[in-house]
């Protein structure tokens, strides 16, 4: 018989969740207010023990305002987290912004030693910055091998297409990224590399043998388990060879039988968000969070109901269905894993943000991150555009809400105008170039007749169902050719697309390719396709903007 009483077990199990929050401090500011919980319901979880928040979204100076203010919610020391695989820019402004992984799986083929040079500053970088905001856990990086050039959500978050590339680099960046106290997070267990569904929306179902497993998915997480790495997030994945029934988050076979058995990893065993459709579609959120607890989880990350999680957990110990040295275990993982992490001090309400957050990004950090972008990109012809006063600057933005890549003050618009191209944006949630026939190549007739440079922002994203969309890019770039009006295109994101285009593309036409779709990556991929007296204007408004920022 369980001697603990209900109300001190409740406590114990809200340890293990992991809820979402905002890096902006007042409710109205939410991005996303569906999943992102309000300081109220915060703070009551929080003092009623929960022991995780992953954050999104708001600057660098109010996130560490906010990992401080949430610290002083809290019963007990916090994991701190954001799924800031590519820098703290990537979620939070203000931080750097690296290229994706994927750029570093390509210098890995021609230069080893420089790559996992990078890798490991790419992650002492990111483990820098989670220290000035005061975030503890970050959770990277991707172990999958990104065997499918067809993988609709892990594409250039992954390190490489090979096992040995992927090991190699991950391992990198797990030392840099620890050498800065910070825990890291190794996923998505036991590989999304594979897969052709993003489990945001449905689940993927792969039909690997453990032989196959053995061969390339389970590499790199048998590499950074020998590594050391602090936590492995399990991916919502159906491997049917293994089992048939539960995917990957809710299955003992996957969890305790071979993560912790075959592989005898001793951390800390995180699910990937219970929110997403590949859980929710076919399980309650109490459910869920329950069948991966049994199935070995430590921590529940983002359930439908945090409440909803707790009590069927409680529950479970309670009727004894699951022992309670399950949470123990669990416990004392947790309670390991957060040692000689430093506790943040509560905010001061007066000290909203710190003085010393304005200059949050150091010189050697942003050099980094220019090294990188300049190394990852790719070019044919460039120098070659010249100013019109007729262009069109044609943008396609897979995703317009997703982040701040397009705006006024984007150097993808602006840089284009000031050499006389007009710019229209296209995405999937407003304008689109197509005509109403889906497979028609571009509508041109509807642009105007000017030179077209043409610039895709396309890479795999969550929610977006595939890698990139079935337009028809390819035949849009042979018909502006014909028409002799293509004058340059730029691919920032996803290199499938990019070589792929490339066989299309005409010799003679100015190209650039950059995995990175940040606004330095933009000013760098447009100046060097402009003729010398455009770049010279481009870069005079560079350096002006630079020093005055």
């Amino acid at each position: 018989m369980i001697s603990v009483s209900k109300s001190v077990l409740r406590r114990k199990v809200a340890e293990l969740l992991v809820v979402r929050a905002s890096g902006h401090a007042s409710d109205s500011e939410r991005e996303h207010p569906l999943w992102e919980l309000t300081n109220s319901q915060l703070e009551r979880l929080l003092g009623e023990g929960v022991g995780g928040v992953i954050l999104f979204g708001g600057s660098t100076s109010e996130l560490r305002y906010r990992c401080q203010r949430l610290q002083g919610w809290a019963a007990r020391p916090l994991l701190l987290c954001a799924d800031a695989e590519e820098g703290l820019g990537q979620r939070f402004a203000g931080g750097t912004w690296l290229v994706p992984p994927l750029s570093l799986g390509k210098i890995f083929q021609k230069d080893s030693q420089a790559a996992l040079k990078m890798a490991e500053h790419y992650g002492s970088c990111i483990g820098e910055q989670a220290n000035r905001c005061g975030l503890n856990w970050i959770l990277a990086p991707v172990c999958d091998v990104n065997s499918n050039p067809r993988n609709p959500v892990i594409n250039l978050r992954a390190w490489g297409e090979d096992p040995i590339t992927v090991s190699e680099l991950v391992c990198a960046f797990h030392k840099g990224l620890s050498s800065k106290g910070v825990l890291s997070c190794a996923k998505h267990f036991p590989g999304h590399g594979d897969t052709e569904v993003d489990s945001h929306i449905d689940l993927p179902i792969l039909g690997h043998n453990m032989s196959r497993l053995e061969e390339l998915e389970l590499v790199p997480f048998q590499s950074i388990i020998a590594a050391g790495v602090s936590s492995i997030m399990t991916g919502h994945l159906l491997i049917n060879n293994i089992d048939p029934i539960n995917p990957a988050t809710l299955s003992t076979k996957i969890i305790s039988n071979l993560l912790r058995g075959s592989l005898s990893f001793q951390g800390l065993v995180v699910t990937d968000a219970l929110i997403m459709s590949a859980i929710t579609k076919k399980f309650g959120p109490g459910e869920a969070a329950v069948m991966a607890f049994a199935a070995g989880a430590d921590l529940i990350m983002m359930p439908e109901s945090p409440d909803k999680a707790i009590d069927a957990i409680v529950d479970s110990l309670l009727k004894e269905s699951i022992p309670l040295s399950r949470l123990e275990e669990s416990l004392s993982r947790r309670r390991l894993a957060l040692e000689g992490i430093k506790e943040v001090k509560c905010a001061d309400s007066k000290e909203f943000f710190p003085p010393e957050s304005l200059n949050f990004e150091s010189i050697s950090e942003k050099q980094f991150s220019k090294e990188l972008i300049n190394k990852s990109l790719e070019f044919r012809n460039p120098g070659k555009i010249k100013s019109t006063v007729s262009g069109i600057n044609l943008l396609w933005i897979d995703s317009i809400f997703s982040s701040p890549l397009i705006n006024s003050s984007a150097p993808a618009i602006y840089l284009p105008e000031l050499a006389g191209f007009r710019s229209l944006i296209c995405h999937p949630s407003g304008v689109s170039p197509w005509q109403d026939d889906p497979n028609s190549p571009l509508a041109l007739d509807n642009i105007g007749h000017g030179p077209v440079l043409l610039q895709l922002f396309i890479r795999g994203r969550p929610f977006s169902g595939t890698a990139y969309r079935k337009e028809p890019w390819i035949s849009a770039v042979k018909q502006l050719q014909r028409r002799e009006l293509l004058d340059g295109l730029i691919v920032y994101g996803c290199p499938y697309l990019w070589f792929e285009l490339l066989e299309a593309l005409d010799e003679s036409i100015s190209a650039a390719y950059s995995p990175g779709q940040m606004p330095e990556a933009q000013s760098h991929a447009i100046s060097s396709l402009f003729d010398s007296d455009c770049a010279k204007a481009t870069l005079s408004l560079l350096m002006f903007k630079e020093f005055s920022d």
